[in-house]
């Protein structure tokens, strides 16, 4: 009787063990399905708000379409910097760059836009950080998502 009890007592404890490394094995999978959504996530915010200022400048088509136009912008300023001017384009480049700093990990996220008045052809380019996603926090990954469109 006694041999039966202890046999029992280790089929219990190798079955403790086997669901123990099937369950570590489930939470490594869960997150890392959590990094790529919040990938995912980043890249999707990113063609959101490139679309956002080329509604803005489509809304604001004769100034945007301008030779010189105030659309362009070599490069958000890092916060908390703010663009320099007045008037529709500078507010809606300024209210541009602070959604991208505001959604991408802290300080991380900024942009450019380019216009050529000759072709109206509008070039947008978002970047951020995803040193999360990649796994490795300590580097910095640094995504761009570049969007070309015309007025």
């Amino acid at each position: 009787m006694r041999r039966h009890r202890a046999f029992t007592l280790l089929e219990f404890l190798i079955t403790l063990v086997i669901i123990s490394f099937a369950l570590l094995g489930i939470a490594g999978a869960v997150s890392v399905s959590l990094k790529n959504d919040q990938s995912a996530y980043f890249r999707s915010q990113a063609v959101l708000l490139a679309g956002d200022i080329i509604d803005r400048m489509r809304a604001n088509r004769p100034t945007a379409e301008a030779a010189t136009s105030p659309y362009t912008l070599a490069l958000c300023p890092t916060f908390p910097d703010r663009l320099a001017g007045s008037g529709v384009p500078h507010d809606d480049l300024q209210e541009w760059c602070d959604e991208l700093d505001a959604t991408f990990p802290p300080h991380t996220g900024t942009g450019s836009v380019s216009m050529d008045a000759a072709t109206r052809k509008v070039t947008v380019v978002v970047q951020w950080d995803d040193s999360r996603g990649s796994g490795d926090p300590d580097a910095l990954k640094a995504q761009q998502m570049t969007i070309e469109t015309r007025l």
